[in-house]
């Protein structure tokens, strides 16, 4: 069984536009991921990672553009409810970034079960966001 875009959108709480700026940039974070294994791209790990925290920044500026014409809209509950959702979204995945990073460069001696913390917390945030959506 595949979802729908619609699926996604209403579970995930972002927007197909969001949705299609991650997508390009995990294509290049993996692009970059793929040189670096293989030797070619010799650079540190934040460079590699750049484009996921360059995603994220993009991701947070559309937030906040969206929070405003809400806001102005009178759409000021919805609006609040979005983007705190959203900037939770944003922040978990920039932390759990942060934190692999810091792993793979050897300057911390964190599990990979207190690294993937920030996911687990995001799932059980999704979950709860889908029983609220869909339950009766």
């Amino acid at each position: 069984m595949f979802f729908t875009w619609e699926e996604i959108v209403v579970w995930v709480g972002v927007t197909l536009f969001e949705a299609w700026i991650h997508t390009v940039c995990m294509t290049v974070f993996l692009l970059f991921m793929t040189l670096k294994l293989d030797g070619i791209l010799v650079r540190s790990w934040w460079v590699i990672f750049s484009p996921l925290f360059v995603g994220n920044a993009l991701s947070a500026y559309f937030c906040v553009i969206g929070f405003i014409r809400m806001y102005l809209e009178g759409l000021r509950k919805h609006a609040v409810i979005r983007t705190l959702w959203s900037l939770s979204f944003i922040l978990l995945m920039t932390i759990f970034e942060i934190l692999l990073i810091r792993k793979l460069m050897g300057h911390n001696n964190l599990e990979y079960s207190e690294i993937l913390s920030p996911v687990f917390i995001l799932l059980q945030l999704i979950t709860a966001r889908t029983c609220r959506l869909y339950g009766s």
